[in-house]
């Protein structure tokens, strides 16, 4: 199997992309939001002060300026999201809105999101090694709502955390903000910029499985108007998992500058990320014989999968007049993956497989695994801009929300399959589940087979949207927002010589109500929307067979309800929210007769996602510290034409409930002690319901140890040593260990 390299890094498409941009610019059509801006520079609007004190009030805390060391971090909840945009208190906005500090998992040596995201209510994650495996609220977010920095993750590859500050997801449909998206969140991860506030770290860290490496977070303040950082990453690691390995390296340096009167802030930010892994994709849970351990890996020799990430991107902030700001970004992203593996498998005993109904084999003892090779880039330039300010007309206070987003996705996949389709010989590779040692394939050679699938994917969308928060009275409040989006997605399947072209608009809206009787609770009800073009069919592709006009009279599109209350307790010390929801997925189509009739599709399908979600933070006696909630999860499909038999089944990886708790116990402010127990409940692999994955219990402890400038953690993860399955492809870490140490200056 050959290993191909990716292009360099190209922006030859930049200008045209920030043309419009400058224009606005000198225009002075723009936008800083101001709270997104403090974000960035790491100064919060929640002020706080005494952050190493363990007896000091939770709200003067200045959380995004407090060391990610520092041992309460962590269950201190933020005053502000930068996934709204707005710059508005999270107590303002009539959606549910999950802050996850990164830092918490770091310690117990968590990297995927997927791992991090495990038991956040309204959150099922599964294992997918290429992408991230994750649902919201019953709807898959890999395809297009995972962003970075507010920049869509087109192409999902694996990525460290080590420059990420925290999660940040807005739940349910948020087309306003965003444009396309399945409708069940956005979830947002905000990176670590230079700042003017933020110590230095640098730290190793070393545990179970062969698993070490060596961090570094330099930030620098050059004088009153420039900072510099530098954040990276390399590790290496075994699996729990025999012949699995990896290898990641990540640097990320930026620079941010600001006036002399902090009315105009300037970042720039490169990343360059690389993960270089052997691939675990094993047989499904049904399909491996009784008796396999879970430690069994089942890669060949020569499996391998290699990631790599470049953004650069460029942001300004400024404040033209009181009140009013101005922001303009710019990102380009290049996604690299190219893999050449075997994966799957059945396994065969006696001549017959384990599938439902049985059938004949000649590889007894042994599964059969498929093959394939992908080489895919994907690139993305995006082009946003907001204008925000607040003003009066008559005593009714306006919070508005005004800008654009322009983008151009492109995506060449090429591909080798080699165990499924028509039209090519079928290459296996076959390995005995009881000793993988004894394993061999049937591929002619080693050099890379011919590509059997090579195409070209372009979307190109511009979106406008505007949003107001309208105190109605001190106490009522009405956000209304809009979005009109005009989108072009164009295919071209090198092979056949066939390209097919795609174009509509789309329209979405929101609107909620914010009661707050007092500075302690607010009470809301909202409705928002979302859409997803070409029904929902792939990320940005089009079917080069099949006129795109037959495809769908209007895009696939969510419609959600939503109530709920977010509250400060024990003199704002901790903060919990409560919601209710209901999700229906609209428009979902299919063709009454594929064969006789090619062109004719016709809506057939409705899918629903209806629960509840509650989630705490903050301090609930001097030296204790919690953080955790719990989800309920009700999907079911309620119309399908095309295959009655699936009305009334739950939709696919979702888990019905979902939990977390977490205590952390402070007896002095140098030491502290957690324990947490993570909850998933059991989940179907697929909407017909007939494999059904057991939920589980994961525990988890950690202690740390502070002595200026010195840190040490060591975490054990699963320390029951329970066995369990995360997905049906991956079952969970056995007990393990980390040990941390950082010197911070």
């Amino acid at each position: 199997m050959m290993k191909f390299s990716p292009q360099p890094l190209c922006g030859s498409n930049l200008f045209k992309y920030s043309l419009l941009s400058f224009m606005i610019l000198n225009a002075h059509a723009a936008y800083a939001d101001e709270a997104t801006l403090q974000n960035n520079e790491n100064p919060s609007s929640q002020a706080m002060t005494n952050k190493s004190n363990t007896a000091a009030v939770l709200p003067t805390l200045k959380i995004e300026a407090m060391s990610e060391l520092d041992p309460i971090k962590s269950y201190v909840d933020y005053d502000q999201a930068n996934v709204t945009r707005n710059g508005l208190k999270k107590k303002d906005i009539p959606q549910t809105i999950d802050t996850i500090d990164v830092q918490k998992y770091k310690i117990y040596g968590s990297n995927d999101l997927s791992v991090m995201l495990q038991g956040t209510p309204g959150v099922s994650t599964s294992y997918d090694t290429r992408g991230d495996g994750i649902t919201l609220r019953g709807f898959s977010a890999d395809s297009g709502d995972i962003y970075r920095d507010g920049i869509r993750e087109s192409g999902q590859v694996r990525r460290s955390t080590s420059n990420i500050e925290r999660i940040e997801i807005l739940k349910g449909p948020a087309s306003v903000l965003y444009g396309r998206s399945a409708g069940g969140g956005v979830i947002n991860m905000v990176s670590k910029y230079a700042n003017f506030d933020s110590k230095s770290s640098v730290g190793t860290y070393v545990g179970s499985y062969d698993n070490y490496g060596a961090t570094a977070d330099i930030n620098q303040v050059i004088n009153d108007n420039w900072a510099v950082r530098l954040t990276g990453e390399y590790g290496e690691a075994d699996s729990f998992r025999s012949g699995i390995d990896s290898k990641i390296e990540m640097i990320s340096p930026s620079f941010t500058y600001k006036n002399d009167d902090e009315t105009l802030t300037w970042t720039t930010q490169y990343t360059y990320d690389k993960l270089n892994r052997t691939p675990d994709r094993g047989p499904s849970y049904s399909n491996l014989p009784a008796g396999v351990s879970i430690k069994t890996g089942f890669a060949q020799e020569g499996d391998f999968i290699e990631d790599e990430l470049q953004v650069i991107r460029t942001d300004v902030k400024y404040q033209y007049a009181p009140n009013w700001n101005f922001h303009w970004a710019l990102s380009y992203r290049q996604a690299y993956q190219n893999f050449d593996n075997f994966f799957g498998g059945t396994y065969c005993n006696n001549n017959l497989t384990l599938e439902a109904t049985p059938k004949a084999c000649t590889w007894n003892g042994y599964i059969r695994q498929s093959y394939a090779w992908q080489e895919t880039m994907n690139k993305t330039i995006t082009n946003t801009f907001d204008i925000s300010g607040s003003f009066k007309t008559g005593t009714i206070e306006h919070q508005l929300l005004v800008g654009a987003d322009v983008s151009r996705e492109d995506r060449s996949p090429k591909l080798g399959n080699y165990s499924s389709g028509t039209g090519v010989p079928r290459y296996y590779g076959f390995i005995n589940p009881y000793n993988p040692a004894d394993q061999y394939n049937t591929l002619p050679s080693s050099e890379r087979l011919p590509v059997t699938s090579d195409n070209h994917h372009v979307g190109e969308s511009m979106g406008f949207f505007v949003q107001d928060l309208i105190s109605l009275t001190p106490e009522l409040k009405m956000m209304l927002g809009m979005r009109y989006d005009q989108y072009n997605f164009k295919s071209t399947n090198h092979i056949q010589n066939l390209s097919k072209q795609y174009d509509d608009t789309t329209f979405s809206p929101n609107i909620g109500f914010v009661w707050q009787p007092s500075e302690q609770h607010s009470f809301y009800t909202s409705y928002n929307k979302s859409f997803a073009p070409y029904g929902g069919r792939g990320n940005i592709s089009v079917d080069v067979n099949t006129d795109p006009k037959y495809y769908d009279a209007e895009p696939q599109y969510n419609e959600q309800y939503e109530i709920g209350v977010k509250s400060d307790w024990l003199d704002q010390r901790l903060n919990t929210q409560l919601s209710v929801y209901d999700i229906r997925k609209k428009n979902i189509r299919y063709q009454p007769d594929a064969k006789e009739q090619p062109f004719l599709w016709s809506v057939g399908g409705e899918h629903q996602a209806k629960g509840l979600e509650f989630s705490f933070i903050g301090r609930v006696l001097d030296n204790v510290f919690v953080r955790g909630g719990y989800g309920y999860t009700d999907t079911e499909v309620k119309k399908d034409k095309e295959k009655p038999e699936n009305v009334g089944n739950a939709l696919a990886n979702t888990s019905k409930n979902t939990g977390n708790l977490f205590v952390r116990y402070l007896p002095t402010e140098k030491l502290y002690g957690e324990v947490g127990v993570t909850y998933v409940g059991s989940y179907y692999t697929n909407i017909n319901n007939l494999n059904k994955m057991e939920g589980f219990n994961r525990v988890d402890a950690a202690i740390g140890y502070s002595a200026d400038p010195w840190n040490v953690t060591l975490a054990v993860s699963n320390l029951t040593n329970k066995e369990y399955w995360r997905s049906d492809s991956m079952p969970g870490t056995p007990r393990s260990f980390l040990m941390r140490l950082n010197y911070q200056f």
